[in-house]
């Protein structure tokens, strides 16, 4: 809001804020108190330990959803796909960790893309990822029927619909609501990924922390191998699906 560095503010503690500071301080303290995310007061967000453009067409990036990026770092792959990326944060992170990697990144919305096009830019890998716009694999489908993948990333919407959620209405309802059982999304991820997966390619997909077990007794019916992993809080939040070799 001031337009300088917390350091500046210990090297010139005698500076007073002018009014129109204060009123835009106490404008932001109000937007907070109402439940906006930090995220939109700043305009910007750290994921992965770099820094992405957020707005309000976009799920503001969290810190569990890094997990899909540690693993797919740790997988590799030529090939992956970020299915649903908002503000493409886990393809643009995985395209900075994985230098050789090729993406594509879908989301339903053309406001979300544009938004992860500009952050793309930002970090230098905008040649290197393919968005389209679509709803889950319809993109990728439109471009090659045939195309397979390495790696399939997706943190899709898995609340049910009038669930009680902190951000409602200040990140985009699709990016947040699957439906009324709040799995919706993640059982079509589960019944199309298997035709997208390169032989021994991988799924990783984020979850709610209380649908690990439906989503590893589903995705047992179509893939070869399940592990469901824990967030650094001991939670199970993330499948890890993998097609046979």
């Amino acid at each position: 809001m001031l337009g300088t560095e917390r350091l500046q503010l210990y090297l010139d503690p005698a500076r007073k804020p002018a009014a129109a500071e204060v009123d835009a301080y106490r404008a932001l303290v109000r937007r907070r108190g109402a439940g906006e995310p930090v995220a939109h007061l700043t305009g910007k967000k750290e994921f992965y330990g770099l820094e992405f453009e957020v707005t309000t067409d976009v799920l503001v990036p969290r810190p569990e959803t890094e997990l899909l990026v540690d693993r797919a770092r740790a997988l590799g792959g030529a090939r992956l796909l970020d299915v649903g990326t908002g503000s493409g944060c886990v393809a643009i992170a995985c395209a900075v960790r994985l230098p050789e990697a090729r993406v594509t990144a879908t989301d339903v919305s053309q406001a979300a893309l544009e938004v992860a096009q500009r952050n793309a830019e930002r970090h230098g890998v905008a040649e290197r990822i393919d968005f389209r716009q679509g709803d889950l694999f319809a993109p990728v489908d439109a471009m090659d029927t045939s195309a397979r993948f390495d790696l399939i990333l997706s943190n899709p919407p898995y609340v049910a619909t009038g669930e009680t959620v902190e951000t409602a209405g200040k990140e985009p309802d699709v990016a947040l609501f699957a439906g009324p059982q709040g799995t919706e999304i993640l059982e079509r991820l589960l019944d199309a990924a298997p035709e997208h997966l390169a032989p021994g390619g991988t799924l990783l997909m984020e979850i709610g922390e209380d649908q690990a077990g439906f989503v590893e007794g589903r995705a047992r019916a179509s893939f070869g191998s399940v592990t469901i992993h824990t967030d650094l809080a001991g939670l199970p939040r993330m499948l890890e699906a993998s097609s046979p070799p």
